[in-house]
């Protein structure tokens, strides 16, 4: 089962949206087998994450910024502003795709971990998530 999945964001940031993943995990009605997320586009990024506190969210996206700064001289991709360059290398950096075992109906994530869509732009967006639930067996 393959579903596509649409996340609007409103600039940079972390968006949770791992409840709506485990309703198609539900929809497809597989007791055992794998989901997999992959986002089609090149400036965001997936990521499973703690959603439990709101600073670690926080200090993810401010060291992410600091590690990949905008206006580097040295960046030619420039047309589109600059947190353009900087948002394909944070995607290239972090993960465009994730696994997670399904077992009994139910993503295997831990108590404090959420799947989120990783806006790397600072303007907003819609963005495309693909899901697609495999059986085991």
């Amino acid at each position: 089962m393959i579903t596509t999945l649409a996340i609007s964001t409103h600039g940079q940031g972390l968006y949770e949206f791992t409840t709506q993943v485990q309703e198609v995990v539900s929809d497809a009605q597989v007791s055992e087998g794998l989901c997999t997320v992959m986002v089609q586009h090149t400036s965001a990024s997936l990521t499973i994450q703690e959603n439990a506190d709101p600073s670690a969210k926080h200090d993810l996206e401010q060291w992410l910024n600091r590690l990949v700064p905008e206006h580097d001289p040295q960046f030619t991709h420039t047309a589109e502003g600059p947190d353009d360059m900087p948002s394909h290398i944070k995607a290239a950096l972090t993960s465009t795709s994730l696994s997670i075992p399904v077992l009994n109906g139910r993503l295997t994530l831990g108590t404090w971990q959420g799947i989120y869509l990783w806006e790397h732009r600072r303007s907003g967006h819609n963005r495309r998530c693909v899901v697609q639930i495999q059986t085991s067996g």
